[in-house]
């Protein structure tokens, strides 16, 4: 009787630690509430989830050796390009209405704001794949590229083939690759590729012991740099999923974005390389200016302005968040997004039904087919809350939309590989592109627009007027949705 009574006050005071943990750990609300309810009711297997996959690892200093890191590289930049930056803001080229979004993203995350920048908007593997095959073949001095997923395919080969080659060549090639997102990856491939000469790194290596935690911090980004002048950043990850022009057997049409960049952006996704390289590589890149493009001295400043944003678990403030929710908030005529995950924040939510209740025309793009059954039930809770305010949300049915977008107005267009959940904003790294230009904006509308014709919008009294055991469903699972 004595060790039952024991037991029961030591899983009491576990709890009650754990609770605290939650508390202390967790910055929002909501999620943090959603720990408790689960350690509460579903007895150890709450205690245990929460250790394997809810640990707030951004406060723990999980990453302080790469904080420093970082440190040390942005000091050597930040004093030019802070000035140039002031320089644009003050050129007549931004709308005033996106000066808040621009200081907040240059303070918060120590990114500045870039002109002369040449953009390529590119619509699809179709485009993109062709574009970067490209580029690569001219590389004359390093390529550094990183992605969440890299696949052992033809797209993957006709990559890593370049690669080789310039490697042989002399050129500095560096390949960062997720461990988790890349995991086909076979020890053959990583050798054949190290044997030419360049340099491999796995983002956080998956152990079995610490398999579970190590799921939550993924890297997400999608960067390819080459030779400091030519990047590329968006949702498209290096896979023949992503092509629709393979005509592969079974093949789902797959919709997605990318950006390519010529010009002075392109040294931001250089500095996020290098600090992601070093915090996963035992061959640090040291800081060169042989790295960064440096058009900073131009008298004329003119072309596309564009601002890279950032952020992750090393980052202080969930950045890319804030930025979407300054995005929207600075809206003065239109919000178009486009997302394959829809599970936003409250405040975020809070934004976009201002928006609507105050006469913008929000228009958002979700996936007919989703490849989450949970994840799909839980947007589900969202659309339903949109339509009863006015939202137009529309079912993209020509195939699976990967695409991560929004257009503001007719001035700014956001590309990038933050999906609109909690994952995202939370959990993984991330970086999209903020582009101040018409131009861009036009032509990413114009994109919404023609997805828009293969897309069937929801009927908002159809919508809500479906059975009540389906909106209870959708509301349980929008329960769990910050562990989505």
């Amino acid at each position: 009787m004595k060790c039952i009574l024991f037991g029961e006050i030591a899983y009491i005071l576990v709890i009650i630690f754990v609770i605290f943990r939650v508390l202390y750990d967790t910055r929002s609300s909501t999620k943090a509430l959603a720990y408790i309810l689960l350690i509460l009711f579903v007895p150890f297997l709450g205690i245990i989830f929460y250790f394997s996959v809810g640990i707030n690892y951004r406060k723990r200093k999980l990453y302080s050796k790469k904080i420093v890191e970082d440190g040390q590289i942005r000091a050597r930049i930040i004093n030019k390009m802070n000035t140039y930056s002031e320089a644009i803001s003050n050129s007549g080229l931004i709308a005033q209405k996106s000066e808040t979004l621009i200081e907040f993203i240059r303070r918060a995350g120590s990114s500045p704001l870039t002109a002369n920048n040449e953009v390529k908007l590119l619509i699809d593997g179709d485009e993109k794949f062709p574009e970067l095959l490209n580029e690569l073949e001219n590389a004359t001095a390093h390529i550094h590229i990183e992605y969440y997923i890299y696949e052992n395919d033809i797209t993957g080969n006709q990559v890593s083939d370049i690669l080789i080659k310039k490697a042989n060549q002399g050129v500095e090639v560096r390949f960062l690759y997720d461990d988790f997102g890349s995991h086909g990856l076979s020890n053959t491939f990583i050798k054949n590729l190290q044997e030419a000469g360049v340099q491999t790194a796995p983002f956080y290596k998956i152990h079995w012991y610490a398999f579970a935690h190590r799921l939550n911090y993924r890297n997400h980004r999608k960067i390819v740099i080459i030779d400091g002048k030519v990047s590329f950043v968006g949702g498209i990850n290096m896979s023949d999923k992503y092509r629709n022009d393979l005509k592969a057997d079974n093949h789902l049409f797959w919709r997605d974005t990318h950006l390519m960049i010529k010009g002075q952006a392109t040294a931001y996704l250089q500095y996020l390389f290098m600090c992601d390289w070093n915090f996963c590589s035992e061959t640090p890149l040291q800081y060169s200016e042989s790295y960064f493009l440096d058009n900073t001295e131009q008298e004329i400043i003119k072309k596309e302005v564009v601002q890279i944003v950032a952020s992750g678990p090393d980052s202080k403030l969930p950045v890319i968040f804030y930025s979407l929710l300054e995005a929207i908030s600075s809206a003065k005529k239109s919000i178009y997004i486009t997302s394959p995950y829809f599970i936003p924040d409250k405040s975020l939510m809070d934004a976009l039904i201002i928006a609507i209740q105050g006469g913008l025309d929000v228009k958002i793009i979700i996936p007919g087919v989703s490849d989450s059954k949970m994840v799909n039930a839980a947007a589900s809770a969202y659309y339903t809350e949109l339509l009863q305010v006015g939202a137009k949300i529309y079912k993209y049915n020509k195939g699976f939309v990967h695409a991560k977008t929004m257009v503001i107005d007719d001035d700014l267009a956001i590309v990038g590989s933050a999906n609109m959940d909690y994952r995202s904003f939370d959990l993984n790294f991330e970086v999209n592109a903020m582009v101040y230009s018409t131009n861009i904006a036009k032509q990413l509308t114009e994109a919404f627009i023609n997805d828009l014709k293969v897309s069937e919008q929801i009927e908002a009294n159809t919508w809500l007027n479906r059975p009540k055991y389906i909106h209870l469903w959708e509301k349980i699972v929008r329960l769990i949705s910050p562990f989505l």
